[in-house]
């Protein structure tokens, strides 16, 4: 992307008009918006003579999308830009605002990012099981950064050599409260912690932390007002998490036992979120996301190695059924629990954590979502006022006056049919036009 002169960029007005507005909560009565510089300036009222008109006839306007779980890499927040998703949360990885200073300096054409930092995890536990043996550089990471500019690759091997130099062990309580302090001091903007035996991975018996370590974890992280986010894949581990004091659950459970009511009453009242992540479950189950990777609203955006590993599946829990998932997450939802869009997408394309793609997935796990039985309006707020409030980011997932003008322009009307939002006319980020 050309640079741009921000000051010119701070002092441009932008009317959107004649436009469906969805404002991340309902459709509402203006059909304009007017944008200066970064921001929503005025939702409705006068036209200034001097705007930049966009007419928006037969499209809907929608605040950016946000990925409440990735795991992420430079060109995974420019694939991420392309379909709108403005925002990933990063629940393992490099992009703690230290990461972020060292990766993102002087990149443009990418969606903005929070990260947990390194997640708390036994040694030799999830996801280990996930990555290559040795210690050098995998070759999925290798050819990568065959395709980034010289700048761009020099920031991802410094980054990855921070993130793999000295990877924190935690066996004690005293290691959990200095691996706290560890991602805060660099800038972690949430905790995450691992409770994964690794069944529904197909790798039982992967060593998890005791419950006292997890506790004191849980702990030390909200003495410094962190939220801390779990990876769980089943019943009882999300129990666990739940009793621990967690924020968030970074999945729905997959299993469905006879206490499925009963765990549903104590994650509504402990008031945790949860980040379903059913594209995650359909690929353990087996599932490729093949008729996504077809679809030309995809295929064109994306590059030959994403859209293989779209068509392609994790499979390592093939026993499973999605029936339980969405009955799960129905019930979780009827009880009130914030429900939130995530996908846990891999950094770069790996071959066996298929099913998955940075933006494209965000899209399908809302489609998900309303196969379960959420309204497509239901959907929407999933992946962008619910998860803005629940991570505290108040500036985003809203179109309202004082707003970041992160914006999505549609043909069609997603809030009636949601595959509607892979019909993208225009992406604006922080103001500036990035397609369309």
């Amino acid at each position: 992307m050309e640079k741009v002169n921000q000051n010119a960029v701070l002092e441009q007005i932008t009317a959107i008009t004649n436009v469906q507005i969805f404002d991340g909560y309902q459709i509402i009565a203006p059909r304009h918006i007017i944008i200066k510089g970064e921001s929503i300036i005025s939702v409705g009222g006068d036209i200034p003579v001097d705007a930049t008109i966009i007419d928006g006839e037969n499209m809907t306007l929608i605040p950016g999308l946000i990925d409440a779980h990735v795991h992420t890499s430079i060109g995974g927040l420019q694939d991420a830009l392309k379909f709108g998703v403005t925002t990933e949360l990063e629940m393992n990885g490099d992009f703690t605002k230290r990461g972020r200073d060292i990766q993102l300096k002087n990149v443009d054409g990418v969606a903005d990012v929070r990260s947990a930092g390194t997640a708390i995890t036994a040694p030799g536990g999830h996801p280990d099981e996930l990555l290559p043996d040795g210690d050098e550089i995998p070759e999925f990471i290798l050819k990568e950064l065959e395709k980034l500019s010289e700048e761009d690759r020099e920031a991802m091997l410094a980054a990855y050599a921070h993130d793999h130099d000295e990877i924190p062990q935690v066996t004690t309580v005293e290691e959990a409260v200095k691996h706290v302090h560890t991602q805060v001091e660099n800038g972690a903007d949430y905790i995450k912690i691992m409770i994964e035996e690794g069944t529904v991975m197909g790798a039982p018996g992967l060593p998890v932390l005791s419950d006292e370590i997890l506790k004191t974890a849980v702990t030390e992280a909200h003495k410094f007002d962190k939220l801390v986010i779990a990876h769980v894949l089943t019943a009882l581990s999300s129990k666990a998490a739940i009793d621990f004091g967690v924020d968030g659950l970074g999945h729905v459970f997959i299993d469905r036992p006879e206490s499925t009511a009963e765990l549903v009453k104590s994650i509504a009242n402990s008031g945790a979120f949860v980040i379903p992540c059913l594209v995650l479950n359909s690929s353990i189950i087996g599932n490729p996301a093949s008729e996504l990777a077809n679809d030309p609203r995809v295929h064109a955006k994306l590059n030959p190695d994403w859209i293989d590993i779209l068509n392609s599946s994790f499979n390592t829990f093939p026993q499973g059924n999605m029936e339980n998932s969405f009955k799960n997450v129905m019930d979780l939802h009827r009880a009130g629990v914030d429900i939130l869009v995530g996908t846990d997408v891999a950094p770069v394309p790996v071959p066996n954590l298929g099913g998955l793609a940075h933006g494209a997935s965000v899209h399908h796990e809302m489609q998900l979502l309303v196969m379960a039985g959420f309204t497509p309006i239901e959907a929407l707020q999933s992946a962008t006022t619910k998860p803005a409030r629940c991570f505290g980011l108040h500036d985003r997932g809203r179109i309202i006056e004082g707003a970041r003008a992160d914006l999505i322009l549609i043909h069609g009307d997603p809030t009636t049919n949601i595959s509607d939002t892979l019909s993208i006319k225009s992406v604006w980020f922080k103001g500036l036009r990035q397609l369309g």
